[in-house]
């Protein structure tokens, strides 16, 4: 039986075979058990050498709201030329990896007239069920990412559709967009007209002869934005597919790119590795906030913070909350955390971003597109379909799940270098279509946290 020591002050090693962990000397019963360097939780009793560890005998130590001092690493960021993609150029200075006519409907209500419109004429509608009888932030987070949406570079012209009577409606969008062309961004409330399917085609049609005019040029990296996200993690995430993102991250950062980590619960026990990468006393002030103000949502929803990992995540070998943040981290490599971004915020600065907003993965891949992410990364361990309204990579943790799920996933990160990925990313960016996008698996969710009325 081969086992992995991923750091030499681990009392745990990890199976080649199946991800799970086993004692390399004896554990005390509280003793912390460590991995990647750091403690993944304590041992609940004493762990004999040899020992599986697992939730038979292994529990989280995170506490509730804590205290941070800020103590930035000494490292500096290398600067190398950036590589060229081939994408389109739009008149606000963004760059679009994908050149589509997109269907943004301000309220779930005409979520089916969005997909009759983009059945007849191949745009892309994106359903949801919100936009009305939302209070507060829910209210807000609805504008904020249908904005983010509307405004997305990989769009080359956006059907905003309205139903008329609802409280997120078309002239509340109008003013929270600010400044855009009217030549690619229509809008049409369904209430106004008299046939709304046929207006509906009728504007999608003009919108898609302007993107037609659209031709790819060649742009440096330091236009690209990638997204990081994993989901159904298991014991190799944090071994393979995790730090193969996080070597891409460096790679894009190092080129004055941008690569945006999210999945905040997922940092917990996992913090202070970011906290300490932060290039000023303000990103480490924001991380701070980002990290507790979390906390206390699920404090205020009587929840225990580490309530995580998934039932997945726990078959596929990971015990703790801690456990699974420490592999969860590694997407963002090395890079110096450079911003804070909150709902609705899109990415400006090069370097590593983070991104508020829960793991969940539709929740987390639309507030990455909504943020301005053209690519998404997507690492995972169990597989799944899922895929954002931008191209997201699917890379497979493990070589059995890539050869049982072909059909889902893109990239086998046990067999795939970082020079061999990072090519297969500039494809991309190019109009290489990922699985998602051959098999039309695009979808959105917006964060909901209040009343609805």
């Amino acid at each position: 039986m081969e086992h992995i020591v991923i750091h030499p002050g681990d009392n745990v090693e990890v199976d080649a075979r199946n991800g799970q962990k086993y004692a390399r000397r004896d554990i005390a019963a509280g003793e912390p058990v460590i991995k990647y360097g750091f403690p993944i939780g304590k041992a609940t009793r004493a762990i004999a050498k040899g020992e599986h560890v697992h939730t038979q005998n292994l529990t989280t130590a995170l506490c509730r709201e804590e205290t941070y001092e800020y103590h930035p690493a000494a490292f500096g960021q290398e600067t190398v030329p950036p590589d060229f993609f081939s994408g389109f150029i739009r008149p606000d200075g963004g760059v679009g990896v994908r050149n589509d006519v997109w269907i943004v409907n301000t309220v779930g209500c005409v979520n089916n007239t969005a997909r009759k419109i983009a059945e007849e004429t191949g745009a892309l509608c994106f359903p949801h069920p919100y936009g009305c009888s939302q209070l507060g932030g829910d209210h807000e987070r609805t504008k904020l990412v249908l904005r983010g949406l509307i405004r997305h570079p990989n769009a080359g012209g956006v059907l905003v559709l309205g139903l008329g009577c609802e409280n997120n409606g078309i002239d509340g969008m109008r003013q929270i967009l600010g400044d855009h062309d009217p030549r690619r961004i229509r809008f049409l409330n369904a209430q106004d007209c008299g046939d709304e399917v046929a207006q509906g085609v009728r504007i999608v049609r003009e919108l898609q002869q302007i993107a037609a005019a659209d031709r790819r040029q060649s742009v440096p990296v330091t236009k690209l934005k990638l997204g990081l996200k994993c989901g159904g993690s298991d014991g190799f995430s944090g071994l393979t597919a995790n730090p193969l993102v996080g070597r891409i991250a460096d790679r894009v950062a190092a080129m004055g790119g941008s690569a945006v980590l999210t999945e905040v619960p997922e940092m917990f026990g996992a913090e202070r590795i970011l906290m300490d990468r932060c290039v000023s006393r303000d990103v480490f002030d924001k991380t701070v906030k980002l990290i507790n103000g979390y906390k206390a949502y699920f404090i205020a929803h009587g929840q225990p913070v580490s309530e995580n990992p998934s039932p997945g995540n726990k078959a596929g070998g990971i015990t703790t909350l801690e456990e699974k943040s420490l592999g969860c981290v590694q997407k963002g490599g090395s890079a110096p955390v450079t911003a804070v971004l909150d709902y609705g915020d899109f990415v400006a600065a090069p370097g590593l971003s983070l991104l508020n907003g829960p793991g969940n993965d539709a929740v987390a891949v639309t507030n990455l597109t909504a943020a301005g992410c053209q690519i998404i990364l997507f690492t995972t361990g169990r597989g799944t379909p899922l895929g954002a309204p931008v191209p997201t990579v699917k890379i497979a943790t493990n070589t059995a799940l890539f050869e049982k799920k072909p059909h889902w996933l893109d990239c086998d990160a046990m067999r795939c270098g970082t020079d061999e990925l990072w090519a297969q990313i500039l494809r991309i960016a190019g109009g290489e279509r990922t699985k998602n996008e051959r098999n039309g698996d695009r979808e959105i969710a917006i964060f909901k946290d209040g009343v609805t009325l």
